[in-house]
Protein backbone atom coordinates (compact mmCIF):
# COMPACT_ATOMS: atom_id res chain seq x y z
CA UNK A 1 0.00 0.00 0.00
CA UNK A 2 1.29 3.53 -0.98
CA UNK A 3 1.91 5.58 1.96
CA UNK A 4 2.55 9.54 1.80
CA UNK A 5 5.56 9.05 4.46
CA UNK A 6 7.18 6.52 2.70
CA UNK A 7 6.97 7.43 -0.70
CA UNK A 8 8.00 11.01 -0.58
CA UNK A 9 8.84 12.29 2.82
CA UNK A 10 11.52 9.80 3.54
CA UNK A 11 13.18 10.24 -0.13
CA UNK A 12 13.27 14.24 0.41
CA UNK A 13 14.51 14.19 3.50
CA UNK A 14 17.20 11.61 2.62
CA UNK A 15 18.06 13.96 -0.18
CA UNK A 16 18.23 17.18 2.01
CA UNK A 17 20.13 15.08 4.13
CA UNK A 18 22.81 14.67 1.64
CA UNK A 19 22.68 17.94 -0.19
CA UNK A 20 23.49 20.03 2.96
CA UNK A 21 26.52 17.98 3.84
CA UNK A 22 27.79 18.81 0.63
CA UNK A 23 27.14 22.58 1.47
CA UNK A 24 29.38 21.75 3.97
CA UNK A 25 32.07 19.67 2.86
CA UNK A 26 32.44 22.16 0.17
CA UNK A 27 32.62 25.27 2.35
CA UNK A 28 35.14 23.30 4.47
CA UNK A 29 37.49 22.32 1.12
CA UNK A 30 38.04 25.96 0.58
CA UNK A 31 39.55 26.22 4.16
CA UNK A 32 42.87 23.38 2.44
CA UNK A 33 46.72 24.53 3.52
CA UNK A 34 48.15 26.37 0.99
CA UNK A 35 52.01 27.39 1.43
CA UNK A 36 52.02 26.37 4.91
CA UNK A 37 49.16 28.94 6.19
CA UNK A 38 45.29 28.33 5.41
CA UNK A 39 43.28 29.53 2.26
CA UNK A 40 41.10 32.61 2.73
CA UNK A 41 37.19 31.38 3.48
CA UNK A 42 33.77 31.89 2.38
CA UNK A 43 33.50 32.10 6.57
CA UNK A 44 35.89 35.14 6.27
CA UNK A 45 33.29 37.02 5.05
CA UNK A 46 30.07 37.77 6.87
CA UNK A 47 27.82 38.69 3.92
CA UNK A 48 29.10 35.78 2.24
CA UNK A 49 28.30 33.93 5.74
CA UNK A 50 24.91 35.69 5.70
CA UNK A 51 23.69 34.97 2.31
CA UNK A 52 24.65 31.47 2.56
CA UNK A 53 22.88 31.10 5.76
CA UNK A 54 19.71 32.67 4.25
CA UNK A 55 19.76 30.33 1.34
CA UNK A 56 19.78 27.23 3.72
CA UNK A 57 17.08 28.27 5.63
CA UNK A 58 14.99 29.46 2.63
CA UNK A 59 15.85 26.11 1.08
CA UNK A 60 14.28 24.36 4.52
CA UNK A 61 11.08 26.69 3.47
CA UNK A 62 11.12 25.32 0.19
CA UNK A 63 11.06 22.01 1.90
CA UNK A 64 8.46 22.91 4.38
CA UNK A 65 6.19 24.33 1.89
CA UNK A 66 6.80 20.93 -0.62
CA UNK A 67 5.64 19.02 2.19
CA UNK A 68 1.73 21.34 2.61
CA UNK A 69 1.81 20.72 -1.63
CA UNK A 70 2.01 17.27 -1.36
CA UNK A 71 -0.37 17.60 1.95
CA UNK A 72 -2.80 19.53 0.02
CA UNK A 73 -2.60 17.61 -3.44
CA UNK A 74 -2.91 14.10 -1.52
CA UNK A 75 -6.60 15.53 -1.05
CA UNK A 76 -7.86 15.45 -4.91
CA UNK A 77 -5.63 13.84 -7.02
CA UNK A 78 -4.85 10.60 -7.05
CA UNK A 79 -2.44 9.62 -4.29
CA UNK A 80 0.21 7.55 -5.82
CA UNK A 81 0.82 8.92 -9.40
CA UNK A 82 0.52 12.83 -8.39
CA UNK A 83 2.71 12.71 -4.98
CA UNK A 84 5.59 11.02 -7.04
CA UNK A 85 5.02 13.65 -9.81
CA UNK A 86 5.05 16.20 -6.76
CA UNK A 87 8.17 14.23 -4.88
CA UNK A 88 9.79 14.50 -8.21
CA UNK A 89 9.38 18.11 -8.86
CA UNK A 90 10.63 18.90 -5.25
CA UNK A 91 13.66 16.47 -6.31
CA UNK A 92 14.42 18.87 -8.56
CA UNK A 93 14.29 21.71 -6.63
CA UNK A 94 16.70 20.65 -4.26
CA UNK A 95 19.31 19.33 -7.12
CA UNK A 96 18.87 22.63 -8.38
CA UNK A 97 19.10 24.49 -5.55
CA UNK A 98 22.07 22.49 -3.72
CA UNK A 99 24.59 23.19 -7.09
CA UNK A 100 23.66 26.62 -7.55
CA UNK A 101 24.47 27.05 -3.41
CA UNK A 102 27.52 24.92 -3.69
CA UNK A 103 28.77 27.21 -7.03
CA UNK A 104 28.04 30.21 -5.17
CA UNK A 105 30.34 28.89 -1.97
CA UNK A 106 33.20 27.99 -4.28
CA UNK A 107 32.16 31.61 -6.13
CA UNK A 108 33.05 33.29 -2.97
CA UNK A 109 35.84 31.22 -1.74
CA UNK A 110 37.42 31.64 -4.95
CA UNK A 111 36.96 35.90 -4.77
CA UNK A 112 38.37 35.88 -1.46
CA UNK A 113 41.96 34.97 -2.41
CA UNK A 114 41.43 37.78 -5.29
CA UNK A 115 42.15 41.11 -4.36
CA UNK A 116 39.03 43.04 -6.76
CA UNK A 117 39.65 46.50 -7.54
CA UNK A 118 35.99 47.20 -6.88
CA UNK A 119 33.85 45.26 -4.28
CA UNK A 120 30.20 44.67 -2.96
CA UNK A 121 30.88 44.11 1.00
CA UNK A 122 33.81 42.66 0.47
CA UNK A 123 32.52 40.17 -2.26
CA UNK A 124 33.18 40.28 -6.48
CA UNK A 125 30.83 41.77 -7.81
CA UNK A 126 30.20 38.32 -9.67
CA UNK A 127 30.13 36.48 -5.98
CA UNK A 128 27.44 39.13 -4.41
CA UNK A 129 25.45 38.08 -7.51
CA UNK A 130 25.60 34.57 -7.77
CA UNK A 131 24.42 34.33 -4.12
CA UNK A 132 21.51 37.21 -4.72
CA UNK A 133 20.59 35.34 -7.58
CA UNK A 134 20.12 31.63 -5.75
CA UNK A 135 18.10 33.69 -3.26
CA UNK A 136 16.04 35.37 -5.86
CA UNK A 137 15.09 32.11 -7.28
CA UNK A 138 14.26 30.26 -3.61
CA UNK A 139 11.95 33.67 -2.97
CA UNK A 140 10.33 32.99 -6.51
CA UNK A 141 9.79 28.94 -5.89
CA UNK A 142 8.35 30.23 -2.41
CA UNK A 143 6.18 32.53 -3.37
CA UNK A 144 4.95 30.05 -6.52
CA UNK A 145 3.95 27.25 -4.18
CA UNK A 146 2.37 30.34 -1.66
CA UNK A 147 0.23 30.94 -4.95
CA UNK A 148 -0.82 27.50 -5.44
CA UNK A 149 -1.18 26.35 -2.16
CA UNK A 150 -3.33 29.44 -1.46
CA UNK A 151 -5.17 28.60 -4.98
CA UNK A 152 -5.34 25.33 -3.65
CA UNK A 153 -7.07 25.48 -0.73
CA UNK A 154 -9.58 27.91 -2.31
CA UNK A 155 -11.06 25.28 -4.87
CA UNK A 156 -10.83 22.95 -2.30
CA UNK A 157 -13.38 25.22 -0.15
CA UNK A 158 -15.45 25.93 -3.35
CA UNK A 159 -15.87 22.06 -4.18
CA UNK A 160 -16.32 20.92 -0.69
CA UNK A 161 -19.05 23.87 -0.62
CA UNK A 162 -20.56 23.26 -3.55
CA UNK A 163 -20.83 19.11 -2.69
CA UNK A 164 -22.39 20.00 0.47
CA UNK A 165 -25.32 22.40 -1.38
CA UNK A 166 -24.35 25.52 -0.16
CA UNK A 167 -23.88 28.17 -2.50
CA UNK A 168 -20.74 29.79 -2.74
CA UNK A 169 -20.58 33.80 -3.79
CA UNK A 170 -17.96 34.33 -6.21
CA UNK A 171 -15.08 35.90 -4.56
CA UNK A 172 -13.49 39.29 -6.20
CA UNK A 173 -9.61 39.01 -7.42
CA UNK A 174 -7.08 39.81 -4.99
CA UNK A 175 -6.73 42.53 -6.92
CA UNK A 176 -10.01 44.10 -6.57
CA UNK A 177 -10.07 43.78 -2.92
CA UNK A 178 -7.30 45.50 -2.66
CA UNK A 179 -8.33 48.56 -4.72
CA UNK A 180 -11.36 48.68 -2.86
CA UNK A 181 -9.07 49.16 0.80
CA UNK A 182 -7.11 51.03 -1.54
CA UNK A 183 -9.84 54.08 -2.03
CA UNK A 184 -12.08 52.89 0.81
CA UNK A 185 -14.90 51.98 -1.89
CA UNK A 186 -18.67 51.84 0.20
CA UNK A 187 -19.91 48.62 -1.30
CA UNK A 188 -23.96 49.38 -3.18
CA UNK A 189 -26.06 48.04 -0.21
CA UNK A 190 -24.67 50.55 2.08
CA UNK A 191 -25.19 54.01 0.21
CA UNK A 192 -28.43 54.40 1.90
CA UNK A 193 -26.43 55.01 5.36
CA UNK A 194 -23.86 57.61 3.75
CA UNK A 195 -26.76 59.35 1.37
CA UNK A 196 -26.78 62.82 2.71
CA UNK A 197 -30.44 63.94 0.99
CA UNK A 198 -29.55 65.94 -1.44
CA UNK A 199 -30.20 65.11 -5.25
CA UNK A 200 -28.77 67.08 -8.14
CA UNK A 201 -30.49 66.07 -11.69
CA UNK A 202 -29.82 62.38 -9.79
CA UNK A 203 -26.36 62.60 -8.69
CA UNK A 204 -26.96 61.94 -5.07
CA UNK A 205 -24.30 63.43 -2.56
CA UNK A 206 -23.13 60.80 -0.44
CA UNK A 207 -20.80 61.47 2.64
CA UNK A 208 -18.00 59.26 1.88
CA UNK A 209 -14.39 59.59 3.94
CA UNK A 210 -11.34 60.51 2.11
CA UNK A 211 -9.44 57.58 0.34
CA UNK A 212 -7.02 56.15 2.72
CA UNK A 213 -4.13 56.59 -0.10
CA UNK A 214 -4.74 60.36 0.45
CA UNK A 215 -5.19 60.48 4.03
CA UNK A 216 -2.19 58.67 4.85
CA UNK A 217 -0.64 60.71 2.17
CA UNK A 218 -1.59 63.29 3.88
CA UNK A 219 -0.24 62.37 7.25
CA UNK A 220 3.38 61.66 5.76
CA UNK A 221 3.71 64.96 4.56
CA UNK A 222 3.13 66.07 7.86
CA UNK A 223 5.53 64.40 9.42
CA UNK A 224 8.34 65.08 6.48
CA UNK A 225 7.02 68.77 7.21
CA UNK A 226 8.27 68.58 10.71
CA UNK A 227 11.32 67.01 10.23
CA UNK A 228 12.10 69.63 7.52
CA UNK A 229 11.17 72.22 9.93
CA UNK A 230 12.99 70.57 13.02
CA UNK A 231 16.21 70.42 10.59
CA UNK A 232 16.11 73.21 8.68
CA UNK A 233 14.90 75.58 10.90
CA UNK A 234 15.00 74.08 14.78
CA UNK A 235 18.34 72.86 14.71
CA UNK A 236 20.12 73.99 12.00
CA UNK A 237 21.96 70.70 10.90
CA UNK A 238 21.58 71.32 7.07
CA UNK A 239 21.62 74.39 5.38
CA UNK A 240 18.79 76.43 3.81
CA UNK A 241 18.48 77.07 0.31
CA UNK A 242 19.90 80.49 0.96
CA UNK A 243 22.82 78.97 2.81
CA UNK A 244 22.84 76.05 -0.33
CA UNK A 245 23.88 78.99 -2.47
CA UNK A 246 26.34 80.46 0.00
CA UNK A 247 28.14 77.47 0.06
CA UNK A 248 27.71 76.61 -3.57
CA UNK A 249 29.08 79.95 -4.33
CA UNK A 250 32.23 79.96 -1.87
CA UNK A 251 33.38 76.29 -3.35
CA UNK A 252 32.89 77.94 -6.98
CA UNK A 253 35.29 80.58 -5.94
CA UNK A 254 37.82 78.39 -4.19
CA UNK A 255 37.65 76.10 -7.02
CA UNK A 256 38.35 79.23 -9.17
CA UNK A 257 41.25 80.77 -7.39
CA UNK A 258 42.85 76.70 -7.32
CA UNK A 259 42.19 76.83 -11.43
CA UNK A 260 43.78 80.47 -11.72
CA UNK A 261 46.62 79.78 -9.38
CA UNK A 262 47.09 76.36 -11.37
CA UNK A 263 46.71 78.38 -14.97
CA UNK A 264 49.17 81.31 -12.92
CA UNK A 265 52.10 79.03 -13.13
CA UNK A 266 51.62 77.48 -16.43
CA UNK A 267 52.69 81.59 -17.73
CA UNK A 268 55.90 82.21 -19.42
CA UNK A 269 57.27 85.49 -21.30
CA UNK A 270 54.27 84.66 -24.24
CA UNK A 271 51.30 84.63 -22.46
CA UNK A 272 52.24 87.26 -19.38
CA UNK A 273 49.85 90.21 -18.57
CA UNK A 274 50.07 92.66 -16.20
CA UNK A 275 49.09 92.02 -12.86
CA UNK A 276 47.04 94.63 -11.00
CA UNK A 277 45.69 93.31 -8.02
CA UNK A 278 47.26 94.35 -4.60
CA UNK A 279 47.94 91.10 -3.27
CA UNK A 280 50.05 90.60 -6.20
CA UNK A 281 51.76 93.56 -6.31
CA UNK A 282 52.51 92.90 -2.81
CA UNK A 283 53.49 89.62 -3.22
CA UNK A 284 55.91 90.76 -6.23
CA UNK A 285 57.10 93.67 -3.75
CA UNK A 286 58.37 91.47 -0.80
CA UNK A 287 60.46 89.62 -3.38
CA UNK A 288 61.74 92.56 -5.23
CA UNK A 289 63.13 93.17 -1.41
CA UNK A 290 64.53 90.20 -0.86
CA UNK A 291 65.85 89.47 -4.06
CA UNK A 292 66.01 92.70 -6.25
CA UNK A 293 66.52 95.94 -3.93
CA UNK A 294 70.32 94.80 -3.59
CA UNK A 295 71.32 95.89 -6.85
CA UNK A 296 68.00 98.41 -7.87
CA UNK A 297 67.79 99.99 -4.87
CA UNK A 298 63.95 99.45 -2.50
CA UNK A 299 62.47 102.27 -4.27
CA UNK A 300 63.29 101.17 -7.92
CA UNK A 301 65.97 104.06 -7.98
CA UNK A 302 68.88 102.03 -8.91
CA UNK A 303 72.33 100.97 -7.92
CA UNK A 304 74.47 98.34 -9.49
CA UNK A 305 72.12 97.86 -11.45
CA UNK A 306 69.49 100.57 -13.64
CA UNK A 307 67.01 102.45 -12.53
CA UNK A 308 63.78 100.99 -12.98
CA UNK A 309 60.99 103.65 -12.42
CA UNK A 310 62.10 105.95 -15.32
CA UNK A 311 61.02 105.96 -19.40
CA UNK A 312 64.51 103.89 -20.36
CA UNK A 313 65.49 100.19 -20.28
CA UNK A 314 68.28 98.57 -21.54
CA UNK A 315 66.44 95.21 -22.54
CA UNK A 316 62.88 96.47 -23.37
CA UNK A 317 60.16 97.63 -20.98
CA UNK A 318 57.51 95.83 -21.90
CA UNK A 319 55.55 93.39 -19.01
CA UNK A 320 56.78 90.47 -21.41
CA UNK A 321 60.25 91.95 -21.68
CA UNK A 322 60.50 92.33 -17.81
CA UNK A 323 59.39 88.98 -17.48
CA UNK A 324 61.93 87.38 -19.85
CA UNK A 325 64.64 89.29 -18.10
CA UNK A 326 64.10 87.97 -14.64
CA UNK A 327 63.42 84.91 -16.19
CA UNK A 328 66.63 84.24 -18.04
CA UNK A 329 68.64 87.28 -16.77
CA UNK A 330 71.82 88.90 -18.26
CA UNK A 331 74.70 87.06 -17.00
CA UNK A 332 77.37 88.96 -18.89
CA UNK A 333 76.33 91.84 -17.37
CA UNK A 334 75.38 90.60 -13.84
CA UNK A 335 71.96 89.85 -13.77
CA UNK A 336 71.41 86.39 -12.46
CA UNK A 337 68.27 84.38 -13.98
CA UNK A 338 66.12 83.68 -11.66
CA UNK A 339 63.82 80.84 -12.89
CA UNK A 340 65.03 78.45 -10.78
CA UNK A 341 64.38 80.45 -7.65
CA UNK A 342 60.62 81.75 -8.56
CA UNK A 343 57.94 80.15 -10.37
CA UNK A 344 55.81 81.08 -12.94
CA UNK A 345 53.29 83.15 -10.81
CA UNK A 346 55.79 85.00 -8.92
CA UNK A 347 57.86 86.28 -11.95
CA UNK A 348 55.16 87.58 -13.30
CA UNK A 349 54.04 89.36 -9.47
CA UNK A 350 57.80 90.78 -9.47
CA UNK A 351 57.71 92.02 -13.10
CA UNK A 352 54.05 93.20 -12.39
CA UNK A 353 55.38 95.07 -9.30
CA UNK A 354 58.42 96.69 -10.64
CA UNK A 355 56.31 98.27 -13.54
CA UNK A 356 54.26 99.78 -11.04
CA UNK A 357 57.02 101.76 -9.76
CA UNK A 358 57.41 103.63 -13.37
CA UNK A 359 57.07 107.50 -12.57
CA UNK A 360 57.49 107.66 -9.05
CA UNK A 361 60.78 109.29 -9.26
CA UNK A 362 62.67 108.00 -6.23
CA UNK A 363 65.31 110.28 -4.58
CA UNK A 364 68.73 109.10 -5.52
CA UNK A 365 67.65 108.30 -8.73
CA UNK A 366 70.08 106.73 -11.11
CA UNK A 367 71.04 108.64 -14.36
CA UNK A 368 68.91 106.69 -17.97
CA UNK A 369 70.18 104.21 -19.12
CA UNK A 370 69.44 101.97 -22.47
CA UNK A 371 66.75 103.26 -24.82
CA UNK A 372 63.18 105.29 -24.28
CA UNK A 373 60.05 102.62 -24.12
CA UNK A 374 56.50 103.86 -24.51
CA UNK A 375 53.41 102.00 -22.83
CA UNK A 376 51.35 103.74 -25.91
CA UNK A 377 52.39 100.09 -28.60
CA UNK A 378 55.36 101.91 -29.32
CA UNK A 379 57.88 98.33 -29.99
CA UNK A 380 60.38 98.25 -27.14
CA UNK A 381 63.84 99.25 -28.01
CA UNK A 382 66.40 96.40 -27.16
CA UNK A 383 70.04 96.50 -27.15
CA UNK A 384 71.50 96.12 -30.41
CA UNK A 385 74.98 94.78 -29.29
CA UNK A 386 73.94 91.90 -27.64
CA UNK A 387 72.02 89.02 -29.01
CA UNK A 388 70.60 86.92 -27.09
CA UNK A 389 68.06 83.48 -27.70
CA UNK A 390 66.32 84.56 -24.51
CA UNK A 391 65.38 88.30 -24.00
CA UNK A 392 65.42 89.69 -20.66
CA UNK A 393 64.77 92.95 -18.94
CA UNK A 394 66.82 95.56 -16.87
Amino acid sequence: MFTYKQHFIQPFLRKLYVAVPMLLLGTAATAQQTGGAPAPSIWDNALALTMLIISLVLLLVIALLANVVLGTAKLHFDKQKKSSNAAKIVSVLVLFLAPALLQAQETAAEAATVAAPSSIGGLTPTTFWVLAGVIATELLVIIVMGIFVKRFLSNEAVAVAQAEGTVVAAKPSGLKVWWDKLNSFKPMEQEANIDLGHNYDGIRELDNRLPPWWLYGFYVTIIIGAIYLWRYHVSETAPLSKQEFEIAMKKADEEKAAYLAKAANNVDENTVALMKEPAALDAGKTAYVQMCAACHGKAGEGGVGPNLTDDYWIHGGSIKDVFKTIKYGWPEKGMKAWQEDFSPVQIAQIASYIKSLHGTNPPNGKEKQGELYKEDGAAPATDSSTVKKDVATN
